[in-house]
This record gives structure tokens, C-alpha cells and sequence, in this order.
């Protein structure tokens, strides 16, 4: 039943895009473009994230849900189409009273390789935002996630048996503004998870002022924290909001042997990932 009403909610997101699109793209040139952008990881909490930052009396929303997924999966649409999603711009409107800054969160930004090149080519001076959970616990996350959805039929085990073979030449699929690579999206459980690569193409793309790197364990534990910090970085006056972590799944324990085998997966990664961000990031079991 769960399920179903998540289905029909979607549906009725898409109906209410469609119905709304040509009243955003005739007012586009009027609309914001986002300031900040959430960019991942996938089930690290950026959803919860971005509804504490929505409810900041300065930060204007999408029109529906959290991210647009213009940079990955969209680029090949107009600009128009993408400021269609963002509130009006008040300097631009007289006697409009809005936010001041808008963002939008999708967390495949910051795993598609194409991507942070075309957020700073389109949104220069942009404040990027990356949170990073355990990449184990995100890869089990993930793979719920993706199952629930119906992208994915295999087993757990099976299906990280199976991503380097899913995942082959999948890059080259990215290339063009259009173009698309299913396993890419939705089957990269232990890719995604590869954190250091990631955030060296952030910082190289941005420059490290520009990124707000963060723990999800600490998003999760402390929300008025990392949120208070989050504001600080985007030059936001502090205020508390509504703690509500959104998204969560419950699921099965993972079988012990697969857990030790991913940790030696993501064991460069992981001991680089401490070099560069600290013991907050550090993610390795033994």
C-alpha cells in the first residue's frame, strides 16, 4: 500500500509540473537561479538537508520536491526550462517581496562526472554542498531504495557482483547533454561510494571555499548543528527549524562477510578521505 501511495503521489507531482511548465518558462527570465546545490551522496540525508534550508524565511524553494536534475539527466532541455522551477526574482519584479537565495538538491550531481563542470559553466559563484555517509551503510541503503522503486531485482550480493559489469562504459553514455545510462543512476551501489575521487572533482571544479563537505552521522545526530553550520557557510542568519528526518528506510541487517568485503573495497577511498576531510570522514572499520 505504501508503495501505491508513493506511486500515486509521483503521478500526481507530474501532473502538477505539466499543468504549471508553460506559466514558469513564460516567466523564466523574471525566475532566480539557485545559489546553492545540494550534490549528494544519494541516502545521505540530503533531502532532510534541504527542507531545513526550505524553511529558512531567505531561501526560496523549487516548485515541486527538492531538485530539478537539470545537470544530469536534463541538460539537454533549455535554460528557460530549468529557471522555471525557482521562484520569481524580486529584484526583478517591483513590489514583489521573496526570498533572497535558492538551491535545489540532487544527489546524482555529484557522482555524474559531467556534472560539476556544467553547474559551474551555468551557475558560477554557486555553493556547493556534499554530505557523505558510511559508504557501506549507503550502498545497503541504496540498493533498498533502488529495490523498492522496482530498479532493481537482484539480491544485494548479486547485484554488487554485478556493477562493474553494469557499469561498463557507462561514462562514455554521459558524454552528450541527453544522454542517459540506467545502471549509472540507479545501480552504482559501490561506485558511489568511491567519496575521495568525487570531492577531488568538486574541488578542482569549485575550489574548496565554494564546498561544504559534511558527515551524514553528524546531520543525523546533532540536525541544529550541522544546519546552524550550513546557514553560517551560505551567509544566512541562524534559525531553528523542524528536525524531521525525511526519507529513512528500514531494512534487514547485512550479511557480515559482504560487509568485510565492501570495507576492503573501499579502503583507498576511505583512507585518502580521512587525508583530506579529517576523522569526521573516517569510515573504515578496522
Amino acid at each position: 500500500m505504501t508503495g501505491q501511495m508513493t506511486a500515486i503521489r509521483r503521478s500526481a507531482g507530474r501532473l502538477a509540473r505539466t499543468a504549471t511548465e508553460p506559466i514558469g518558462r513564460v516567466t523564466s527570465s523574471s525566475r532566480m537561479l539557485p545559489g546553492f546545490l545540494i550534490v549528494g551522496a544519494q541516502r545521505a540525508g540530503t533531502t532532510s538537508l534541504y527542507k531545513y534550508l526550505a524553511s529558512h524565511p531567505e531561501v526560496g524553494r523549487v516548485r515541486f520536491g527538492k531538485g530539478v536534475h537539470y545537470f544530469d539527466t536534463n541538460f539537454d532541455r533549455p535554460l528557460s526550462w530549468y529557471k522555471a522551477h525557482f521562484p520569481l526574482d524580486a529584484a526583478r519584479v517591483p513590489f514583489l517581496r521573496g526570498p533572497s537565495l535558492v538551491g535545489e538538491g540532487a544527489p546524482y550531481y555529484m557522482f555524474h562526472p559531467q556534472c560539476p563542470q556544467r553547474i559551474e559553466a551555468t551557475l558560477p559563484g554557486a555553493i556547493i554542498i556534499a554530505i557523505l555517509r558510511d559508504p557501506i551503510e549507503r550502498a545497503h541503503s541504496q540498493w533498498v531504495h533502488e529495490t523498492a522503486r522496482g530498479f532493481e531485482t537482484l539480491p544485494f550480493g548479486e547485484a554488487i557482483e554485478a556493477e562493474d559489469q553494469r557499469l561498463n562504459g557507462a561514462d562514455a553514455d554521459l558524454v552528450e547533454p541527453g544522454g542517459r545510462n540506467f545502471s549509472h543512476q540507479h545501480h552504482s551501489y559501490v561506485a558511489r561510494g568511491q567519496y575521495a575521487g568525487q570531492i577531488d572533482r568538486l574541488w578542482d571544479t569549485f575550489g574548496r571555499d565554494r564546498v561544504l563537505v559534511l558527515p551524514s552521522s553528524r546531520l543525523f545526530a546533532t540536525p541544529g548543528d550541522v544546519y546552524a553550520e550550513t546557514l553560517s557557510f551560505l551567509g544566512l542568519a541562524s534559525q531553528d527549524a523542524e528536525y524531521e528526518v525525511h526519507n529513512a528506510r528500514s531494512y534487514s541487517k547485512m550479511d557480515p562477510a559482504l560487509e568485510a568485503e565492501l570495507d576492503i573495497r573501499f579502503s583507498a577511498s576511505n583512507d585518502r578521505l580521512v587525508s583530506m576531510l579529517g576523522s569526521d570522514f573516517d569510515f573504515r572499520r578496522g
